[in-house]
C-alpha cells in the first residue's frame, strides 16, 4: 500500500511508485554532510551513487562502494539516466554563481524522473539578521548576504521540480574527521592559529554532522514533501565560548582575542558576523521524532576530543 501522504501530491509524484525494497540514492556532492549519512544509508539497504569532478574523488568513492557519475555542471546521459533510476536524492550542492547548479538544469526533465523522496541541504543564512530572536521554517525571509539569497533561490528551484522535495536548514556544522574530511577548532587550536573574534550580543547555531545525518534518515522514513525543517542543536552560543571551551579540553592556551573591527579579518570571516539569530528546532523534534545526540557544542567537542590522536 502506498503511504498515505502519496494522495495529496502532485499527479506527477504521486505516480512515482517503486517496489520498497528498491532503495537507491543518489548524492549529489560528496562533501562532508553527504559522507556522515553514507553509513547510515548503507546500513538501511541503499545502493548508492555520487557525484564527482575530479579523478581523487572517483577513486574514493570506488573505494567506499559507491558508483560514481561526472557533474561538473552539464546533464550528461550517464546523469540522466542516474537520475532517472533514483529512488531518492539527495544534494548537498551549494549555489553556484546565485543558483542551484543541478536544480537549474532540470526544467521538464524533471517530469522522466520520479524519485520518492528528494532532500536539499540549505542554510540558516536565508532568515537573515533577526538580532538574536528566535526563527522559524514559516515566516518571510530576508536574507541579508549574497550567499542567503542564493539559498533562496536555490530552495525555491528545488521546490518547483514538483519533486517530492524536502528542505534542510543547517546550522553552522561541525564534526569529527569523516572518510578524510573535518570540521572542529582544534587543528587550529593546535597550530596556534585560532582567533577568537569578539562582537557583543554575538551568538551562533551549530549542528554535530552526525545529527544531520540522523534528522535526514528520520525523513526518509517519515517523508512529508515540501516541509522545511531547522536542523540545529537548539542552544546558540557566542562563538569564543566555544572555541573557548575547545581549547581547555585540549589542554592548550586559549586562542588570543580580537574584535570585528580587525582588519586582518577577511570580507568573508566578517560576513558571517553580519547576522545573528536563534534557530528553532521544535519542528524537526515534533515531526520527526528527532533530537541532536549532541544537545550542546560541549557535548560535540567532547566527543570529537575523544577521537583525535594524544600528539601535540
Amino acid at each position: 500500500m502506498c503511504p498515505s501522504y502519496q494522495d495529496a501530491l502532485p499527479p506527477t509524484i504521486r505516480s512515482c511508485i517503486k517496489l520498497p525494497s528498491d532503495k537507491h540514492m543518489l548524492l549529489l556532492g560528496f562533501g562532508y554532510c553527504a559522507k556522515a549519512v553514507l553509513d547510515p544509508l548503507k546500513a538501511a539497504g541503499f545502493s548508492i551513487n555520487a557525484t564527482y569532478r575530479r579523478d581523487a574523488q572517483k577513486a574514493q568513492l570506488i573505494a567506499l562502494g559507491i558508483t560514481p557519475v561526472f557533474f561538473d555542471g552539464a546533464m550528461t546521459d550517464e546523469l540522466s539516466s542516474t537520475v532517472r533510476s533514483a529512488s531518492h536524492i539527495l544534494s548537498s550542492i551549494p549555489p553556484k554563481n546565485g543558483i542551484d547548479p543541478f536544480a537549474s538544469l532540470l526544467g521538464n526533465a524533471a517530469l522522466s524522473a520520479r524519485p520518492l523522496w528528494v532532500g536539499y541541504l540549505s542554510a540558516t543564512s536565508v532568515y537573515g539578521d533577526r538580532q538574536g530572536q528566535w526563527v522559524f521554517e514559516d515566516e518571510l525571509l530576508y536574507p541579508t548576504t549574497k550567499r542567503g539569497r542564493a539559498r533562496v533561490e536555490a530552495e525555491l528551484a528545488w521546490l518547483e521540480t514538483d519533486w517530492p522535495v524536502h528542505i534542510f536548514r543547517l546550522a553552522g556544522i561541525y564534526g569529527p574527521d569523516i572518510y578524510g574530511t573535518s570540521r572542529h577548532p582544534f587543528d587550529k587550536l593546535r597550530a596556534g592559529s585560532a582567533r577568537a573574534v569578539i562582537k557583543p550580543d554575538h551568538i551562533v547555531n551549530r549542528i554535530h554532522v552526525n545529527d544531520i545525518a540522523s534528522a535526514v534518515m528520520a525523513s526518509i522514513d517519515a517523508p512529508n514533501p515540501m516541509t522545511i525543517y531547522n536542523i540545529a542543536d537548539g542552544h546558540p552560543a557566542p562563538p569564543q565560548d566555544v572555541l573557548h571551551f575547545a581549547a581547555d579540553l585540549l589542554g592548550v592556551p586559549r586562542a588570543p582575542e580580537t574584535t570585528i573591527d580587525d582588519p586582518e579579518i577577511s570580507n568573508m570571516a566578517r560576513s558571517f558576523y553580519s547576522e545573528t539569530k536563534r534557530v528553532d528546532i521544535s519542528r524537526a523534534r515534533r515531526d520527526l521524532n528527532w533530537s541532536p545526540q549532541y544537545g550542546d557544542y560541549k557535548a560535540g567537542l567532547r566527543a570529537i576530543s575523544k577521537t583525535l590522536s594524544s600528539k601535540p
